[in-house]
């Protein structure tokens, strides 16, 4: 275990990247037990923070800490052990904070424990997910595929143009047909982003509106598919309730 955490992580100088990943991981873990028991109004757990009245939201403390370790990573030591690995693992602690208020930021206002508030949890999936796929060495638009041609030598510029190019088109549409976790994924791993993108558009979305006439055959394939494939949003609904808490209301 010892050979391969040393060949795989620590050679490869992805070991600020692990600490970045676990800060995250348990920065967001620790908030979400934390505000449940405050939710559930436990005697003996710390209450929100309001010096004043003033109700101060963790997504301040995130700014501040990504501000501290983005600061430490592009400071002179940022590349040396062991202050990369604490500076990574500050960042990564801040954006968990930052991300799991993600919807509070989108909509201007306490949405915490609306339905609306579930997009917190989607944008704290996407980072842990793009962070681990980083990990695992995947690259921004499959630059790694274009770096090497067919004959060995190194490609040119044109090529990586071309490939980040062609990549970045399906992600984007990948978005456009409404689906978000295959695009920004498929940012890291272009196989998803062209799944995203030669599927039919989710009702609703821009692709849909802007190209599935109403009452279309394309229009009604995708409500279709939608209502065929809504067990999986229920599935992932019940696990957001199990890890972050049920939202208010019915």
């Amino acid at each position: 275990m010892g050979d391969w955490y040393q060949r795989q992580i620590v050679e490869p100088g992805k070991q600020p990247l692990l600490c970045l990943l676990l800060g995250f991981l348990g920065a967001f873990l620790f908030i979400r037990i934390s505000v449940r028991l405050i939710r559930a109004q436990v005697s003996w757990w710390p209450k929100n923070v309001t010096p004043g009245g003033l109700h101060i939201h963790h997504v301040v403390f995130g700014v501040v800490l990504m501000i501290v370790g983005g600061l430490g990573l592009a400071s002179p030591t940022g590349d040396r052990p062991p202050w990369a690995e604490i500076d990574a693992a500050v960042f990564g602690i801040g954006t968990a904070l930052v991300l799991d208020e993600f919807a509070l930021i989108l909509h201007l206002k306490d949405v915490y424990w609306s339905e609306e508030g579930r997009l917190s949890v989607d944008a704290v999936v996407v980072g842990a997910a793009a962070c681990g796929l980083l990990l695992l060495g995947a690259s921004p638009f499959g630059v790694d595929d274009a770096d090497v041609s067919e004959g060995g030598t190194k490609a040119s510029g044109w090529t990586y143009v071309v490939v980040v190019a062609v990549n970045a088109g399906f992600a984007l549409v990948a978005l456009a047909k409404g689906k978000v976790f295959t695009g920004l994924l498929g940012i890291l791993v272009p196989f998803f982003a062209l799944v995203g993108a030669v599927r039919l558009a989710r009702p609703g979305s821009p692709w849909a509106r802007a190209r599935y006439p109403a009452g279309g055959r394309k229009e009604r394939r995708a409500r279709v598919r939608e209502e065929r494939e809504g067990w999986r949003r229920r599935v992932r609904l019940r696990v957001y309730d199990a890890v972050a808490g049920r939202p208010s209301g019915p």
